[in-house]
């Protein structure tokens, strides 16, 4: 990612409040550009998740504006989203679960088998297609579910805290593993999450958020290239790039909404 890279998508005054009352978010402004990997990192409640399912357009903003420069609309690119829960079909086996947005789009049976095997073979998972999500791990849960949101080879991917219910170690590889499918497809990240930690592992940029309602605080870039790996985790760079993370944190977290 460059400054001469194309924006994908930016959020302008963006606010949020629903039914209830609750102001989700106000005056959210943030820019993407293609090939991008950046991270929300704010507190739980912040409205981070809102601000995913509006660009996805699952969600309606309350006021502000979407800007999808060069098409109408979110619609008019191809977008994966991986959920916090890996939401399987208990019913199916992984293939079938992998494969239903393509059936969702009348996609030719064939050429659907083929897409759904490079899928699986991406998230190291192809010798578990007949098997049933009972049958799988939290984190093979979670890799099949991040291959259904791949099989449509999405321009953008948007990520809500896929791994925060797992173990650290399997939460390590797994970052590992995303980064190595980024690279490969060159597709664009916007990853939330409230991991200080996994977001200078993963990120090239962190934009900070307030407690609700959930407004940008602060960016941080994490100049290091890629591939990262357990040399970077334990490295003085990575240390103080959370360092400084974590005090942009703390001060957003004083921030008067």
């Amino acid at each position: 990612m460059n400054l001469h890279d194309p924006t994908i998508v930016s959020l302008r005054n963006v606010g949020k409040t629903f039914a209830n009352g609750v102001r989700a978010l106000d005056g959210l402004d943030l820019e993407v550009r293609a090939g991008e990997f950046v991270s929300l990192l704010g507190p739980s409640g912040c409205g981070k998740s809102t601000a995913l399912r509006i660009i996805a357009d699952l969600s309606a903003a309350s006021s502000g504006t979407v800007e999808w420069p060069g098409r109408e609309a979110a619609g008019a690119g191809r977008i994966g989203f991986v959920f916090q829960e890996p939401t399987l079909m208990p019913w199916a086996d992984v293939a079938a679960n992998v494969r239903l947005p393509l059936q969702l789009a009348y996609a030719d049976e064939a050429q659907a088998r083929a897409v759904v095997t490079r899928a699986l073979d991406r998230v190291g998972l192809a010798e578990f297609a007949a098997a049933y999500p009972r049958e799988l791990s939290g984190g093979m849960r979670m890799r099949a579910s991040i291959a259904r949101a791949l099989v449509t080879e999405p321009e953008l991917l948007l990520m809500d805290e896929p791994f925060a219910a797992l173990d650290e170690i399997t939460r390590f590889k797994l970052n590992n593993d995303l980064l190595g499918i980024w690279q490969q497809l060159r597709s664009t990240v916007i990853f939330v999450t409230h991991s200080v930690f996994e977001s200078v592992y993963l990120s090239q940029r962190i934009l900070v958020t307030t407690p609700r309602p959930g407004r940008l605080f602060a960016e941080v870039k994490i100049d290091v290239p890629y591939p990262r790996d357990e040399r970077f985790r334990t490295s003085v760079d990575y240390a103080g790039y959370c360092r400084t993370v974590s005090e942009a944190l703390e001060h957003a977290m004083g921030a008067v909404a």
